[in-house]
């Protein structure tokens, strides 16, 4: 085996009651939360109000799916104009939120926004000083899927020039998460889907990549597991704190798993299915892993076995039927077509995908010829 390592610096705090732990982490620092929109009604603002008292300097609720420049923008100077003082930001919610918080983290030499999109669009022409008073982030999320809390990338959209951009900054590892499934429990039944199986897509899409190792496999195959076992009995009965709980657990583990390789070829695939159709990140990423699954078995026979492990099949065939039965439980169409892509089109998306930065961890890398197995299998 080549040599290899494992890196992660978030302190994670997981469990029941872990949201108590907040004002510990904040200590004496000055501190703004990024919230979901109904973060207030459901009593979540106040929550944290009480608990932080005046070093809560703002709260901004107004935080829209898939982060857009449109808005960010205008949201960065305001709160780094009115709120130079904050040390750190608090993001409470999904993906959006914690992304959305981890753009207002860098501190830009004018306090403009749009320092930091020219370093999103190009990183060598536009660096950003590594030091300076960027903020740390503590993350809480509300959903079991993200993986944003434990990772430090963040997606950065702009829809007007469909166009997606990935954060990832020294300081964008978030210093602390605080993973509490008691504010999971009144997550939307669409939401709680979208976000196990964008769990279940992080666990996967770390196995068959090339930057696996043993600690991230580990993880990442104790998570599908998880996932797979606990995401239908919870969608049964959505008020169970011990099922909330153990995906919750699954998905931090997924979250730890990827954070060491990035994510593969699934999530290549969904960005533009997002941006241009609207369609839910969890499910865009997910549709397509039985397809993706197919690709990745024969090989390499360690990647086989912890497949067909996931879902208890004897053989590569069994795995994939296996999870398209899965997924079809789950009321989630796996043929393209449902998503806008015509059959015609999936393989050269495919291609055109191996060939992006994502779809080069999918392993392997980038084949001469893609393989001769059918890509494109309408769902029966």
């Amino acid at each position: 085996m080549s040599p290899w390592k494992f890196h992660n610096p978030v302190d994670a705090r997981a469990g029941i009651g872990a949201l108590e732990r907040l004002p510990a982490l904040v200590g004496d620092r000055r501190a703004l939360l990024i919230a979901f929109p109904e973060a207030e009604p459901l009593g979540l603002v106040g929550r944290l109000r009480n608990l932080l008292g005046d070093r809560l300097l703002a709260v901004e609720t107004d935080i829209r799916p898939n982060p857009d420049v449109s808005w960010l923008a205008p949201l960065y100077e305001r709160l780094w104009r009115d709120h130079a003082d904050a040390r750190c930001v608090v993001a409470l919610g999904g993906g959006s939120s914690i992304d959305c918080a981890k753009a207002m983290l860098t501190a830009t030499p004018s306090g403009r926004f749009d320092e930091l999109l020219d370093h999103l669009i190009d990183p060598q022409a536009a660096p950003l000083p590594e030091t300076g008073p960027h903020r740390a982030l503590i993350a809480i999320p509300t959903t079991a899927g993200t993986g944003s809390e434990v990772t430090p990338w963040a997606t950065v959209w702009d829809a007007a020039r469909s166009r997606k951009h990935s954060l990832h900054l020294p300081w964008t590892w978030p210093e602390a998460a605080l993973v509490d499934p008691s504010l999971m429990l009144s997550l939307p039944e669409g939401a709680t889907l979208a976000s196990g199986l964008d769990a279940l897509s992080h666990a996967l899409e770390s196995l068959w990549n090339v930057h696996r190792n043993p600690v991230s496999t580990s993880l990442a195959v104790s998570a599908a597991r998880a996932i797979v076992a606990t995401l239908p009995a919870l969608l049964r009965e959505p008020r169970r704190l011990d099922l909330r709980e153990a995906l919750a657990v699954a998905a931090l583990q997924a979250g730890l798993a990827f954070s060491n390789t990035r994510t593969a070829l699934a999530h290549s695939l969904s960005y533009e299915i997002t941006l241009t159709h609207g369609v839910a990140h969890g499910i865009a990423c997910s549709f397509s892993l039985p397809r993706v699954m197919r690709l990745a078995l024969g090989r390499d026979a360690a990647l086989d076995a912890q497949l067909m492990s996931v879902f208890g099949a004897s053989d590569a065939d069994g795995a994939v039927a296996a999870l398209e039965r899965f997924l079809a439980a789950l009321g989630v169409s796996t043929d393209p077509v449902d998503y806008g892509i015509p059959p015609a089109d999936w393989d050269a998306r495919v291609a055109e995908a191996l060939r992006g930065p994502r779809g080069r961890n999918f392993i392997p890398a980038i084949p001469a010829v893609l393989p001769p197995r059918p890509i494109f299998r309408s769902t029966p």
